[in-house]
C-alpha cells in the first residue's frame, strides 16, 4: 500500500491544476505538426529496437460464453451488420453506447434513452465503486437470482457494459500509485479521503457486484505515443492482468468478460496482442489504448491492424471513440461498438451533431432561424418540437438547453450507427459514404486519413476527388459553422 501523505499531496496538486489546463488538454492544444513530429519519432524508435516481448506461458482460458451470441447478417469487406444478444435482450451493431458514468447520464434519463431505443449503454466501476458503491448496490438492488442490481438501480431494462477503471490509470495518475499489483487511488472527489487498491480481482469483483451484462478486464492504460519501454510493460501487464480477471470472474455464466488489447500505435505490438487475447477465448474484445494524442493516421491504422488479427466471429469494441467521422471510418474498418462522452459533453458547450457537421447553437445566426430546427435531416423529438432559435434563447437561460442539446447528439450517434447497418444490410455502403462524407465535410474539404481509411476499407473514393485535401488531424468540430 502506498504512504497516504504522498497520496493527499497527489491530489492536493491535482486540485490545484484544475484551475489551469490539465496535461491532456495542453496536449490537444498542441499543433498538429508536433503530434505528427511525436509519431514519426516513436516509429522510428520502434524501428530501431528488436521486438522483445513476453507473455504467460500458460494462458487463462474462459468457458464459451453462455449468456452471449453474436449474429453476423452481412458484410462489406471488415464492417458488419450484426446482432449481439445479451442477457437483456438483444443489440443490432455497429452500436453507439451512451456513457452514464455514475449510472446516470448527465441531463438525460434511462426513459429518455428507452425513447431512442437504445440498447446498451455504458457505466464505470472506478465511479460506482466510490459512489454509491458497488456492496451498497448489491445489497440493495440485487434481485433474489444474483443479478441485476445496476438495472434495477438505474431503473434501466436493457444492457449495460462496465468499464474496468483502467482509464482512469491514465487520467488519474496525480492521485493514483500503480504497481503489478494494482493501481491504489485515493478518491477524486473533494473532502473524502477514502482510498481503494484496485486490482484486477477488485475490479471484477466490483463488476460481479454490480451485474452489468459486458464486464471489461483491467488493464494498463497509457497514450499511444509513450516511450516504447512503457508501451511494452503496460502490454505485457495487462495480459497478466487479464489472466487474473479471467481466474477470479465468479459470474461467467451471467456475464461477459471482454479483454482489451493495448500496444500504442506499435502495429507489430498490436498484432501479437490480439493474437495472445485471442488464446484466452473470451466472449468479445476492446481496442484499448486510443484518442491519446496520436496522429489520425496512425489512429486508423491501429483499427485496422486489430480488426484484422481479433477473431472474426466475436464483438469488437473501440473505446472511447465518439466523434461521427470516426464511427463511420471504424464501422467499415470492422469495429462493432463504441462509446464516448463526447456527445453529452460537448451539448454543455451548446454545439450540436448534424449531418453537416458540428453546430454551435449559441450563435447570434440562430436567432432568427424561427422554424428551423438543428438539423432538417433528423427526427428526433428536439429537431421535431423546437427550433434553432428557441434553442439559442434557452441555452443560456436555463439548463434544459443542454439537456435537449444532449437528447439530440446521443439520437443523431444513435442513428447514424444505424444508418451504417442499413447500408450493410442493403449493400449500399459506396452510396451511404460519398452521401455523408460530402455533407459532413462539403465544400470545406476532407482530411487525407479519412481518404485513406476508406480506401482502406473498400469504399469508392473517387467521388472526394472533387474536394480540396486537408491536413490528417482536421476535425470538423474545430472548425464548426
Amino acid at each position: 500500500m502506498s504512504d497516504n501523505n504522498f497520496l493527499q499531496k497527489k491530489r492536493k496538486k491535482t486540485n490545484n491544476n484544475n484551475n489551469n489546463n490539465t496535461e491532456k488538454k495542453k496536449f490537444q492544444e498542441k499543433s498538429n505538426n508536433e503530434m505528427l513530429k511525436q509519431s514519426e519519432k516513436f516509429i522510428s524508435e520502434c524501428k530501431k529496437h528488436p521486438l522483445s516481448i513476453t507473455f504467460p506461458s500458460q494462458p487463462e482460458i474462459h468457458p464459451d460464453s453462455k449468456c452471449l451470441t453474436f449474429t453476423i447478417h452481412k458484410t462489406f469487406n471488415k464492417a458488419r451488420a450484426s446482432t449481439l444478444t445479451l442477457p437483456h435482450g438483444s443489440v443490432p451493431t455497429p452500436i453507439y453506447m451512451p456513457v452514464g458514468t455514475k449510472g446516470a447520464m448527465k441531463g438525460l434519463l434511462s426513459c429518455d434513452l428507452e425513447r431512442m431505443n437504445c440498447k446498451l449503454m455504458l457505466s464505470n466501476t472506478y465511479h460506482l465503486a466510490f459512489e454509491p458503491g458497488d456492496e451498497f448496490l448489491k445489497q440493495n438492488f440485487e434481485d433474489n437470482n444474483n443479478k441485476n442490481a445496476i438495472h434495477n438501480y438505474m431503473k434501466w431494462n436493457n444492457n449495460v457494459l462496465t468499464d474496468s477503471g483502467g482509464f482512469q490509470i491514465a487520467s488519474l495518475t496525480s492521485i493514483s500509485v500503480r504497481s503489478e499489483e494494482g493501481v491504489e487511488f485515493i478518491s477524486h472527489a473533494e473532502n473524502d479521503n477514502r482510498h481503494i487498491l484496485l486490482t484486477p480481482e477488485k475490479s471484477i469483483s466490483i463488476q460481479n457486484n454490480i451485474g452489468s451484462d459486458i464486464i471489461m478486464c483491467l488493464d494498463d492504460v497509457i497514450t499511444p505515443i509513450s516511450s516504447i519501454n512503457e508501451i511494452y510493460d503496460a502490454c505485457e501487464r495487462s495480459i497478466r492482468w487479464l489472466d487474473r480477471c479471467i481466474k477470479s470472474h465468479k459470474k461467467k455464466d451471467m456475464q461477459n468478460l471482454f479483454g482489451i488489447v493495448q500496444g500504442g500505435i506499435d502495429l507489430n505490438l498490436r498484432e501479437i496482442a490480439c493474437t495472445e487475447m485471442e488464446k484466452r477465448n473470451l466472449p468479445g474484445y476492446a481496442i484499448g489504448g486510443m484518442a491519446g494524442g496520436e496522429s489520425k493516421e496512425d489512429f486508423w491504422k491501429v483499427v485496422d491492424t486489430c480488426t484484422n488479427y481479433l477473431p472474426f466471429n466475436k464483438p469488437r469494441y473501440l473505446m472511447g471513440i465518439g466523434y461521427p467521422i470516426d464511427l463511420v471510418v471504424c464501422s467499415l474498418l470492422g469495429v462493432d461498438m463504441f462509446d464516448c462522452v463526447f456527445a453529452t459533453r460537448t451539448a454543455r458547450f451548446g454545439n450540436a451533431f448534424t449531418n453537416f457537421g458540428l453546430r454551435k447553437i449559441s450563435k447570434e445566426e440562430n436567432k432568427y432561424c424561427f422554424d428551423e430546427p438543428i438539423d432538417k435531416e433528423c427526427d428526433c423529438e428536439v429537431c421535431k418540437k423546437y427550433s434553432k432559435s428557441y434553442l439559442y434563447y434557452i441555452f443560456n437561460k436555463n439548463p434544459r438547453g443542454a439537456v435537449l442539446l444532449s437528447f439530440h447528439n446521443v439520437y443523431y450517434l444513435l442513428r447514424l450507427v444505424g444508418r451504417i447497418r442499413e447500408s450493410i444490410l442493403n449493400e449500399k455502403v459506396n452510396e451511404f459514404v460519398e452521401e455523408f462524407v460530402s455533407k459532413y465535410y462539403g465544400e470545406k474539404g476532407c482530411p487525407q486519413w479519412v481518404v485513406n481509411a476508406l480506401r482502406k476499407a473498400g469504399c469508392d473514393v473517387r467521388f472526394l476527388e472533387q474536394f480540396p485535401k486537408l491536413n490528417d488531424d482536421y476535425e470538423s468540430f474545430e472548425n464548426e459553422n
